[in-house]
């Protein structure tokens, strides 16, 4: 019977395993591809607030790589994973925030419709890895602070069209900029949130292993 159990519950551990390494392979895919297309467009439109969301579609990809490769190992390695993850947001944070003074002391108009229709593909697609991740936030400590990553992109976006209607409006370059400092709040808040649970999670990790030796 207790054999039974077992085999039953490393199954049911086995098929999860194998329906986050899907979803995460999946959503891997889709933030390389709007990287390379928004960090193209990010350049000719001139636009912080585009440019700075397509990095933010390279490091997602980064971590969803390294949530693959953390995905059958124990608690001390989600915990670093996700200790990662907080310090590439943080990292995205500080260059937004560093684009946004460069371009306030610069006068540079940006492309706003550029930015406004790669703006809404780039929200589709995180929209759809948003979907895919929802499910198995809760599975975790490595899929939970993947599912709050893909959550600020969703914020990322929708700032991104917000700055080129605005943009577009009033022709001026401080809406890209305002919105280019406000995605960087938003990413330093959810960094340390991430860092603080890692950190808890990793020491919780190494004190169960000393009571096991």
């Amino acid at each position: 019977m207790a054999k039974s159990c077992c085999e039953s519950k490393s199954t049911e551990l086995d098929q999860l395993r194998e329906k986050q390494r899907n979803v995460l392979v999946i959503v891997l895919i889709i933030n390389f591809v709007m990287f390379l297309i928004e960090f193209s467009y990010g350049i000719l439109s001139k636009s912080t607030a585009l440019l700075s969301d397509s990095l933010d579609m390279l490091g997602d990809a980064t971590v969803y790589a390294f949530s693959l490769y953390v995905i059958n190992k124990g608690l001390r390695w989600k915990a670093k994973a996700a200790l990662l993850k907080g310090l590439i947001i943080t990292l995205f944070g500080l260059y937004v925030l560093g684009e946004a003074t460069y371009k306030a002391l610069n006068d540079v108009l940006p492309a706003a419709q550029t930015m406004g229709v790669v703006g809404v593909f780039a929200l589709i697609a995180n929209s759809a890895c948003l979907a895919l991740l929802l499910k198995h936030r809760e599975d975790d400590i490595n899929m939970k602070s993947t599912w709050i990553c893909s959550r600020n992109d969703i914020v990322a976006n929708t700032g991104v069209l917000i700055a080129a209607a605005l943009v577009y409006y009033f022709q001026s370059k401080w809406p890209d900029i305002i919105v280019g400092l406000i995605i960087a709040l938003v990413f330093l808040k959810s960094a340390f949130s991430i860092l603080s649970e890692s950190i808890s999670v990793y020491r919780d990790s190494n004190n169960d292993r000393e009571e096991n030796r």
